[in-house]
């Protein structure tokens, strides 16, 4: 019976689980990467529109991906853009992007408003 109250006091205890929020994300977005890149125009990095599912190195018109980033295999799911906005490094040793975010609850945000930038119709 200890071990039940144990349990359940460190489950009362624990953080709710962060709700990705795409508005959340779109500020983060504006405050933390829109210096250098946008949904729609290729900037200092890759336009994002389309970007969930996308393959790495790929964005049409962007062409100064780095070979590491290019050669990578890469396909944007929800897990490796967590993994990347986490520590570029970490999951491409030698790419270009020289910024991440730490903070869990504003990658999941992040990430929530890249899902609604689906591919814009050619």
């Amino acid at each position: 019976m200890t071990q039940l109250r144990l349990a359940l006091a460190l489950l009362a205890a624990a953080p709710l689980a962060h709700a990705a929020d795409a508005a959340r994300g779109q500020a983060v977005y504006q405050a933390r990467c829109a210096a250098c890149h946008s949904p729609d125009f290729n900037g200092a990095g890759p336009a994002h529109r389309g970007v969930v599912g996308r393959l790495a190195g790929t964005a049409k018109g962007f062409g100064t991906y780095s070979a590491a980033l290019k050669r990578s295999g890469l396909t944007w799911t929800e897990a490796n853009l967590d993994r990347w906005l986490a520590d570029p490094e970490a999951l491409v040793p030698g790419q270009a992007m020289g910024i991440n975010l730490p903070d869990a609850a504003e990658r999941a945000d992040v990430i929530a408003f890249l899902r609604t930038l689906a591919k814009a119709k050619e």
